[in-house]
């Protein structure tokens, strides 16, 4: 891959057609238009902290393993221990990230079936949707990373030119707008908490998880050209464009609003169509659901592509169950097609709970952004804590590299508590938010693992040479490390090693 190419798959993955818009209901039950507006500057540039401070990581360690990998050669001691965490906690992560944008795609695909051909806005419908997107996307995954780069490049495209195409759509067709004071100031709580700070502060998650996943282009370094530079212009990159363009695209649609409560309340199931609808009619609708509809498809595309890398390189450590069966590369495309699978079959797993849960899609973004934001902050803990010791690459943030990184671990504490609060009172079976379940229950497996078994063979990740990544062209991941055996089994061989 390019360094373009690089940043196009995280770009990709943050997808502002696909957070903000999958979320934006969400985001008018908890604040509404003033929480939507001024959530999302305040949130992205602490996010860009969290970024820089990746960013110089990767420039340092370049490779697949990513965030993994990083607290391993950071920790002063405990290493495999800290390795072992914040590989789980990404993993957990970027397949829960994975089923959001997938499942969001499926929800506005219904949508654009519902006012193409009647098709019933049904959790069932939904579910049948999103099972068979995540098969294409598999599907496409196990061609080679050559096709997935050129249809990264396009997705870049085809957000930026959607995003212009959708707010100039909504600002000169209308014949009236919403007002500057409702779209900067109207603060609205639909979640019967009754609590104007509670409701706000739950209120940041559309906006932090939009902004998650740029991890995939530390991910993607082993197969980037000039990996130690282009792996943190990536993840930098991929946020700041973000930044811009989503606050442009979500004043777009909120100055198009016209009937607050018939958009929540809409046949479709997706307040955004709605919204499209009563500013332009059904017949352009349609046309932005599609601009809409195709960004999300590129966004869970990528995101399959950054998930089965992760777990490629963690299973190529043994860290995963059957790790002999995920770390496989096919001889033909290059590609860990195995790993592919299991990153699609547990989003599929991950998003079940929709068909009975109400706040079910909520839970799943919450997830994401708690397993993938600890696992980012793990190794900027441990970087802070090695200071001047630190073996910085070509691109690195100098003096600043201490604030930002405190900012960045402050940060993430905070959001972690706040999205596994309850979303919705009074709370029931059909409103709990599950999101401490799954954590808990990954967290728990993960450690009962480790003490059990892993401590006595998990030695961290073995990286066969970065060199390469870091100074030139990586076309494709190396067979050999793709069969690397998995941990041993016999204690004679155990010894030996």
């Amino acid at each position: 891959m390019t360094g373009f190419s690089n940043f196009a798959v995280s770009f990709s993955i943050v997808s502002i057609l696909s957070g903000c818009l999958t979320l934006y209901g969400t985001g008018m039950n908890t604040g509404g238009p003033a929480m939507i507006i001024w959530a999302w500057p305040v949130v992205g540039l602490l996010t860009l902290c969290v970024g820089l401070a990746m960013a110089e990581i990767c420039s340092s360690y370049p490779t697949a393993g990513g965030l993994y990998y990083w607290s391993a050669k950071l920790a002063r001691s405990g290493g495999p221990a800290w390795s072992w965490f914040t590989g789980w906690f990404n993993f957990l992560g970027q397949v829960a990230v994975t089923a959001g944008v997938d499942y969001g795609a499926a929800f506005f695909t219904n949508a654009f079936l519902t006012l193409q051909f009647g098709v019933e806005a049904s959790p069932a419908h939904t579910m049948e949707i999103f099972a068979v997107i995540l098969v294409i996307h598999g599907l496409l995954n196990t061609r080679g990373v050559r096709l997935v780069a050129v249809l990264n490049n396009v997705s870049v495209w085809w957000h930026l030119v959607g995003v212009a195409a959708i707010v100039g759509a909504l600002v000169l067709l209308p014949d009236q707008h919403a007002s500057a004071s409702f779209v900067f100031t109207q603060f609205v709580d639909n979640t019967g908490f009754h609590n104007q700070f509670y409701v706000a502060m739950i209120g940041l998650l559309m906006a932090q998880y939009t902004l998650t996943g740029y991890d995939a282009s530390a991910h993607m370094t082993e197969e980037t050209h000039d990996a130690a530079r282009s792996g943190p212009r990536g993840i930098v990159n991929a946020i700041t464009v973000s930044l811009v363009a989503g606050w442009v695209l979500l004043l777009g649609i909120t100055f198009a609003i016209r009937d607050y409560d018939g958009a929540l309340a809409s046949d479709t199931g997706v307040p955004p169509a709605q919204i499209f609808i009563d500013a332009i009619g059904a017949d352009g609708a349609k046309v932005l659901l599609l601009i809409v509809i195709g960004a999300q498809f590129f966004c869970g595309m990528a995101s399959v592509t950054a998930n089965s890398r992760m777990i490629y390189a963690f299973s190529r450590d043994g860290a995963l169950p059957g790790s002999a069966l995920w770390h496989r590369i096919d001889p033909r495309t290059q590609t860990p097609t195995n790993a592919v699978w299991l990153a699609t079959g547990g989003a599929l797993l991950l998003g079940l709970p929709a068909l009975w849960n109400t706040t079910a899609y909520t839970a799943v973004t919450s997830i994401s952004v708690i397993g993938l934001y600890i696992s980012y902050v793990l190794p900027v803990y441990l970087r802070l804590r090695q200071g001047e010791d630190f073996p910085r690459g070509p691109w690195h943030l100098g003096r600043w590299s201490r604030p930002i990184g405190i900012v960045a671990v402050v940060w993430t504490a905070v959001i972690t508590v706040l999205f596994m609060l309850p979303t919705a009172s009074p709370i029931t079976a059909e409103s709990f938010n599950y999101t401490p379940v799954a954590v808990a229950v990954v967290v728990g497996f993960a450690g009962v693992w480790w003490l059990a078994s892993a401590r006595n063979w998990f030695t961290g990740p073995v990286v066969h040479d970065t060199s390469a990544a870091a100074a030139g062209p990586a076309d494709a991941l190396d067979p050999a490390v793709g069969t690397r055996p998995v941990p041993p089994s016999d204690p004679a061989e155990l010894e030996t090693r």
